[in-house]
């Protein structure tokens, strides 16, 4: 049986207690008080009960209002949910995309262009990692804050990403100077400390801009394209904005198709070691060889390592990149002169892997190769982003009997610091002096002074960049030990280097007879 509605039910009581009371009143009115008691009673019974229906009728209607309120509010939150954020009170991605596909067709039938900006911040993870995920929130939070202020009107923000923001508001094409002035100030407010109470946080942003009217494009393409011009900002130094060109997106697919190919081109073993001689410079004696990387490409020939190790680095590559070259010159050296040495360069996102040390002493065991034979370099940068697990990284290799060399020294921050810091047994002096110093005294000076300070410290010289006899002999006379560069011989593959170490007669002997036994035997 279904229920009549509380409502319904509640207004016959009321019409109804009305009757009733009208009916006492009649009846006292008619006949009295006295005369009227035997009919007053049941009327005044009836009028209570229906009263007490109308109360209890109430009471429901009112529960049945809260309900639904609380019904409406959790829909209104739900939604609410559905297209914010609930950090920053910014809209999400897919409320971006609905309500600026909406701002975009408007605009245009106002005759008027959109401007994108995909805002992102500058190392975050950093902050992340050093104050803790509630800090990052509350960073977040306020520069959302900061992005709100300097937003015109009308302007849609959205938080696309854990630190990556989007800004789409319209604005006169004839007047895009309009839309620099924002992402100016957004670059400048951003680059201030912010200060959340128990820290004062230093951060800035890249910021990517696209428009309409250029790209003529869906709402999807134009953060694209915003996206590709913020990456372009974070390469070019961070810290500033860029406007979107078509040359960005071509780059960027010439850079996604090189990362494809280099994953692929590890485990292939395209990438192969060259060997760099080092010289003693005051007798011309063959020392050993730097191990350089050569991506020898089956279409593309040889690919420049400046193309492909900083996308080794960003991508995490690096570390399968360097440990396959590592096996292949240990392989390819350790049957050579047992004086003839190895450096070989490590990067600095490999020092920030605390197990670096075990993982190339594993590569010594398993290749045979001896680890008093092997020097690693480390570019002063690197120390800077750990220098506590440099230190420790550096205590470990040289544990084991390898050698440590402090590489382009002069480019970085604190030499002296790290010279004093750090139990290194060289230093290599960065080829830009060497190569400047015929024409630059200031150069010639650093040379001389580095090398003053390596005697000093009992530190060997190594002199990068040596391309003509008269290089050579200014850093001999400047105290430099050892010399590398094209005067000694470009660097050359496994193969070419052994036919010269062959020619010089510097193969273990163990090895020249074996290759006098196929010799004969052929």
């Amino acid at each position: 049986m279904r229920t009549l509605p509380i409502g319904l039910v509640t207004m016959a009581a009321v019409a109804l207690c009305v009757i009733v009371m009208g009916a006492v009143i009649v009846v006292v009115t008619r006949n009295g008080p006295a005369a009227a008691g035997p009919l007053v009673w049941p009327l005044t019974i009836a009028l209570l009960l229906n009263l007490a229906v109308i109360l209890e009728g109430r009471r429901r209607h009112r529960e049945l209002a809260r309900r639904l309120r609380h019904q409406l509010d959790s829909t209104e939150g739900a939604r609410r949910l559905s297209i914010k954020d609930p950090l920053t009170g910014f809209l999400n991605r897919r409320a971006l995309v609905e309500e600026g596909a909406a701002m975009i067709q408007d605009a245009a039938q106002r005759r008027l262009a959109v401007a994108m900006l995909m805002i992102d911040l500058d190392r975050f993870k950093t902050i992340n990692d050093l104050h803790g995920h509630a800090v990052g929130d509350s960073l977040l939070a306020r520069v959302a804050a900061e992005i709100s202020s300097e937003l015109p009107s009308l302007s849609l923000a959205a938080r696309v990403g854990g630190d990556e923001f989007g800004c789409i508001f319209a604005f006169n094409p004839a007047d895009p100077q309009t839309v620099q002035r924002i992402a100016e100030r957004l670059v400048s407010r951003l680059a201030c400390p912010i200060d959340l109470g128990d820290a004062s946080i230093h951060v800035s942003a890249s910021i990517g801009i696209a428009r309409s009217d250029q790209e003529r494009a869906s709402i999807e393409t134009l953060i694209r394209a915003a996206d590709i011009a913020m990456y372009a900002a974070k390469e070019a130094g961070r810290n500033r904005f860029s406007w979107f060109d078509p040359d960005m997106a071509r780059v960027l697919h010439a850079r996604n198709e090189l990362e494809s190919a280099l994953r692929a081109a590890i485990p292939a073993g395209q990438i192969v070691p060259h060997f760099d001689p080092q010289i003693d410079l005051a007798t011309g004696q063959l020392l050993g060889f730097e191990v350089l990387a050569r991506w020898q490409h089956p279409l593309q020939g040889q690919i420049n390592p400046d193309r492909f190790i900083p996308i080794a680095e960003r991508t995490g590559m690096i570390a399968d990149l360097s440990k396959s070259v590592m096996r292949q010159a240990f392989h390819a050296a350790r049957d050579w002169d047992p004086a003839l040495t190895l450096s070989i360069n490590v990067s600095a996102v490999q020092l920030r892997d605390a197990w670096l040390p075990q993982k190339i002493i594993k590569l010594l065991l398993e290749t045979g190769f001896p680890a008093h034979r092997l020097e690693i370099e480390i570019t002063e940068r690197a120390l800077l982003k750990n220098l506590a697990l440099a230190q420790s990284i550096i205590g470990s290799l040289k544990n084991q009997g390898i050698r440590v060399a402090l590489d382009d020294f002069g480019t970085g921050y604190s030499s002296l610091g790290h010279l004093r810091a750090l139990p290194f047994d060289r230093i290599k002096i960065d080829r830009s002096f060497v190569q400047a110093i015929a024409a630059d005294p200031d150069s010639a000076a650093l040379v001389g002074a580095v090398a003053s300070i390596g005697a000093s410290l009992n530190l060997p010289v190594t002199a990068e960049g040596i391309e003509d006899l008269a290089a050579e002999t200014r850093m001999r006379a400047l105290g430099c030990a050892r010399g590398q560069g094209y005067l000694y011989g470009r660097p050359t593959d496994a193969a070419n280097t052994r036919r010269l170490l062959a020619e010089r007669r510097l193969l273990s002997a163990g090895t020249v007879a074996a290759s006098a036994e196929r010799r004969l035997a052929s």
